[in-house]
């Protein structure tokens, strides 16, 4: 996407209590093997549902980029799993508790990379409009991912969910980074990775509880062959990573952090590490594997995480990378043009 003129200019970030994985252990949530093989220190894990997480991280996000609620002119909202009442709308629970104004509010889909579709949709709203009227959109997720409808910890063999909520405020007009691209790249052909071959349910649940993706997963592995698999999901996150970086102008080397999914450590190197030669020292990974995999936030998480910490500087380049179910693949890439705002954690 060609991009003038859009900013982030405030993130935020509420995380659950982590569990450490000697706790999983002793109380039998998951065992030692499944635990080593994940390279995971500790999982976050709370009791709040995933707008509450949000509304908590939309504060924080727009405290810290100086806007007020005339300013926000887009709430959108994206969650991976249950939201915590049926029939319900989240992305108004969101624009009524941390904004409390009338704009256009909306929940977005895609799973694992609903936080960048926002994104995507974000962006293009601020593009369409360059009057007088609101110069701001506030993007939230969260998830809470708990029994008896989820397992954290074997629902998606090989990622750990946590629990947590993001934020992130982009802006015309000014920010602490500027949005120098914006990529997002997708196969269909890939959606039955998560559709369950037994056929559409009438209900949520209704085939089976917990949710196992292994099954679906294993019978794409056979339709498709392993290795072709792994090269369509490899080929697809490196289109997305190499349009970004061109579209931005600037090489891989140039850019100081990486922001990637939380997933366990096998993962990591299959999808990232390994296939977009990124050294895991110049990325958010020590850090995520204490955290979990937040669903749709994990990109506007560590960017809180990096700002919070002090990591980011001015003159910096930071790459936001994300994957999700059906499938698709963003990225972003930024740079830092002024020292980022405090970005505090909330956490239960």
């Amino acid at each position: 996407m060609d991009i003038a003129d859009v900013y982030v200019s405030g993130v935020g970030l509420h995380l659950a209590r982590r569990m450490p994985v000697g706790e999983v252990v002793d109380r039998g949530i998951a065992d030692l093997r499944t635990v080593r093989r994940t390279g995971m220190r500790s999982v976050c894990v709370g009791e709040w549902s995933g707008p509450e997480m949000a509304v908590e991280a939309a504060r924080a996000a727009l405290r810290g980029s100086g806007r007020v609620p005339s300013d926000i002119g887009l709430v959108l909202h994206a969650g991976t799993w249950f939201q915590g009442h049926d029939l319900w709308a989240p992305a108004s629970y969101v624009q009524r508790e941390a904004v409390g104004n009338s704009c256009l509010s909306l929940e977005v889909g895609q799973l694992s990379n609903g936080g960048m579709a926002a994104m995507e949709l974000a962006v293009a709203w601020l593009r369409s409009d360059t009057g007088a009227g609101p110069r701001s959109a506030l993007i939230t997720t969260g998830d809470r991912f708990c029994l008896p409808g989820f397992d954290r910890w074997h629902t998606d063999p090989g990622t750990v969910c946590g629990d947590g909520g993001t934020a992130l405020v982009l802006s015309r007009g000014g920010g602490f980074a500027r949005l120098r691209s914006l990529v997002t790249v997708s196969d269909p052909a890939l959606e039955a990775m998560g559709r369950d071959g037994d056929g559409f349910a009438p209900a949520p649940l209704a085939a089976r509880a917990p949710i196992s993706v292994a099954a679906s997963r294993e019978r794409l592995v056979k339709e498709t062959g392993l290795t072709r698999l792994l090269e369509r999901l490899q080929r697809g996150q490196r289109a997305a990573f190499d349009r970004a970086l061109h579209e931005a102008g600037t090489k891989a080397s140039d850019v100081a952090w990486f922001v990637l999914p939380n997933l366990g450590r096998p993962k990591m190197d299959a999808q990232f590490f390994q296939v977009l030669d990124i050294d895991p020292e110049r990325t958010t990974w020590s850090w995520g594997s204490g955290v979990g995999h937040l669903g749709a936030g994990d990109p506007f998480a560590g960017l809180a995480r990096l700002t919070g910490t002090g990591a980011l500087r001015p003159g910096q380049f930071c790459a936001l990378i994300s994957a999700g179910g059906g499938f698709a693949w963003s990225v972003a890439v930024l740079e830092v043009i002024e020292e980022p705002p405090p970005a505090p954690r909330f956490d239960e």
